[in-house]
């Protein structure tokens, strides 16, 4: 007689059977004797066991090979992991752990997208976001993409391909909460071909937008690089605001868990364009943008002299006396916000022309700002309508005083609706294993948000070492939690920079 070899799902099969015979036993010992075969709780961060990571990983293949025993046994596993973290998580004081991710074509062969999944589960993770809008593209199917951008997936037999909804779909099926991250301001470079486009951009002073102005470095990017990631609109543009409003209502259809927007924000020059400190740095020169300012004036002094002194970038006295001749059955020039007692009712033009002035000065820093703050609602509008999480991402250090200007981003966080979801990109490079400079940043954010706003930060790391002079993900947590202990919910950026080989193969791999 010929012995066959047991198949591993035979083998297992056996295994699972005496695992029960066990348990069985020692529930009728002590109702609390088991709890599932694995706490996943030797730290906060809830990973599990090695040795369940690999018979997942088998199971998948084998599932994947089309063996149904595998496949059911695998769908069980999915189930059991999904619980144990959650139970995990329930336990744990950080009760969100979460992993940013950017998806490429390839992501849509069989099996790629689940073996990403199942990669976050095994690491503790109870939450992933999933970029949906970034340079220019869209993670849509080609078939159903009726917004200006081209979809991620172009390859012909594609089409229907909707990987933002296989996405969310599996990503729930182990657990997860699948968020959809989206840039918001920065529209991406295809944006920028289309006829009519140069309207609809941001344009600062100088005549300059973002496609020829000299950005500061993000995470992924040179110093000094013009590149797709870098093509921001005039928030005051209503076309712009009408296609970036379909896009949302767009991906809400496939009912994320969340939506969190980026790029919330103004363009960072380097050197010396990093501080704003003269009106023509100010991102406000679009039609549409100019045309909102001088709306802001009261009556036709005030919006002669915001004309006057936008186009110029300062007013002098005879501005303010050529105003009396102009318009002499007006007062002072009126504007939004302005205050009138600031000088006495005798005050000559030339002693009023730099109290003035600066008050022009700060209403268009406002208007700038405004614009951000309007164009954020309004992409928050279709997600929360559907009882959606919303959520922003910002740097925390971008809304600061420098000198005499400000921070050119103008990325007015402090001003966020408490009713987001708060995610401060905490990326501050202390140096070594030093943490010093990432917990300001999440103080400096715990201090000025309203009381029970959300906030999420967000690291940039890796596990069990330090990488790019930061220290390991782990320590960066620990610091956090001394400093801020209310809050218990983290993300990390990004799954590229924990499984490099992986993430390299996928962008460049050719889908057929």
């Amino acid at each position: 007689m010929i012995v066959r070899p047991q198949s591993s799902v035979q083998r297992r099969k056996f295994a699972y059977s005496g695992l029960f015979l066990m348990m069985l036993v020692s529930s009728l010992l002590s109702p609390f004797a088991w709890m599932g075969r694995s706490q996943a709780q030797a730290s906060p961060y809830c990973q599990l066991p090695a040795d369940e990571i690999a018979e997942k990983s088998e199971l998948r293949e084998e599932a994947i090979g089309g063996d149904r025993e595998a496949r059911n046994r695998y769908k069980d596993l999915l189930d059991e992991h999904a619980e144990q973290i959650r139970r995990c998580r329930n336990q744990s004081w950080l009760k969100n752990q979460a992993i940013w991710i950017r998806l490429y074509p390839c992501d849509a062969q069989e099996g790629v997208l689940e073996d990403i999944l199942d990669r976050m589960v095994n690491r503790g993770y109870n939450q992933v976001y999933v970029e949906v809008f970034y340079n220019g593209q869209v993670l849509l199917p080609q078939s159903q993409n009726r917004t200006p951008w081209p979809s991620t997936i172009r390859t012909p037999g594609h089409e229907d391909v909707d990987l933002l909804a296989e996405a969310i779909a599996k990503g729930q099926e182990r657990g997860l909460k699948v968020y959809a991250w989206m840039f918001m301001m920065n529209f991406g470079y295809s944006y920028a071909q289309r006829p009519g486009a140069e309207q609809l951009l941001a344009i600062n002073g100088y005549g300059q937008t973002s496609l020829n102005f000299n950005t500061a470095a993000g995470l992924n990017s040179d110093v000094g690089a013009i590149s797709s990631e870098e093509t921001f609109v005039d928030p005051y543009n209503n076309r712009a605001k009408q296609d970036y409003y379909a896009l949302v209502q767009a991906v809400v259809q496939r009912r994320p868990d969340g939506v969190l927007f980026d790029y919330v924000r103004y363009p960072r020059g380097t050197g010396p364009a990093s501080v704003a400190s003269r009106v023509q740095d100010l991102w406000i020169y679009g039609s549409a943008a100019q045309q909102a300012l001088y709306n802001r004036a009261l009556n036709q002094k005030g919006r002669e002299l915001i004309r006057r002194y936008i186009s110029r970038g300062y007013i002098n006295a005879s501005d303010l006396d050529s105003l009396d001749s102009l318009y002499p059955n007006e007062g002072e020039p009126l504007w939004q916000g302005r205050e009138l007692n600031y000088y006495s009712a005798t005050a000559t033009s030339g002693e009023r022309r730099p109290i003035i002035q600066s008050q022009l000065w700060r209403l268009s820093v406002a208007h700038a700002i405004q614009g951000v703050l309007d164009f954020l609602a309004m992409a928050a509008l279709p997600v929360q309508r559907q009882g959606i999480p919303a959520g922003a991402v910002f740097f925390p250090d971008a809304n600061q005083t420098i000198g005499q200007g400000y921070d050119s981003r103008l990325q007015p966080w402090d001003r966020f609706s408490s009713s987001l979801e708060w995610h401060p990109m905490s990326y501050g490079v202390c140096g070594g294993n030093n943490t010093s400079c990432i917990t300001s940043l999440v103080q400096r954010v715990t201090s000025q948000a309203p009381p029970g706003t959300r906030i999420s930060p967000v690291l940039a790391g890796t596990w069990g070492q330090a990488v790019s002079n930061r220290p390991s993900l782990e320590a960066q947590m620990q610091a956090i939690r001394q400093v801020a202990p209310q809050i218990n919910s983290m993300s990390h950026f990004a799954y590229s920079w924990q499984e490099p080989q992986s993430d390299r193969d996928r962008k460049f791999c050719q889908l057929h």
